[in-house]
């Protein structure tokens, strides 16, 4: 993993190499690279595979990451590309043509985070969350307690208890 994170960082301005384990890194790119990355990753380093394409919401420094987890199966090496994106009016290029499974990706996070990827197939459609108008739910400024609240009737019958002394009751129902 070093060997490939040195012949790549200076043509590609990575950040540092941050190892999980020996078959797991992560390098941060900015946003003019991170294509070109993708492309030599896929068809010069043998990274073929997108097992993971996802997203963090770092509200308080207003700013998305994109995580591309990509896999090696010939050295069964996996790496996680990162790049930081402002939550105002996200947007970020589309990498469907690299692997086609990006498309699904790209509509999650359209959908849940309120990422756009412009020229990604369908991903403008109803996707997860049919008919949904509210901010996306997994945005971290999203009140799910609220939302919840002024959605659904309150339930007649719901009783919330303590785990310690419902279980106390339950195990010494005579007061042991």
């Amino acid at each position: 993993m070093r060997a490939l994170y040195d012949r790549l960082k200076d043509r590609f301005q990575l950040g540092e190499l941050t190892r999980q384990r020996p078959d797991l890194g992560f390098v941060t790119v900015g946003r003019d690279h991170l294509r070109a990355l993708l492309v030599e990753l896929k068809d010069v380093e043998g990274f073929t595979h997108l097992v993971l394409f996802t997203a963090v919401d770092w509200l308080e420094d207003g700013q998305f990451q994109l995580t591309y987890l990509l896999n090696n199966r010939a050295t069964a090496q996996d790496l996680g590309v990162r790049l930081m994106i402002p939550r105002e009016g996200a947007s970020m290029d589309t990498i469907h043509d690299l692997w086609p499974t990006a498309e699904t990706y790209q509509r999650e996070l359209y959908e849940m985070f309120g990422i756009d990827f412009p020229g990604s197939p369908r991903v403008d459609e109803d996707f997860i969350l049919e008919g949904w108008t509210d901010l996306p739910p997994n945005r971290r400024d999203f009140d799910t307690k609220e939302y919840s609240e002024a959605t659904f009737a309150e339930r007649a019958g719901r009783e919330s208890h303590d785990p310690r002394d419902h279980m106390k009751q339950k195990l010494y129902p005579d007061g042991e």
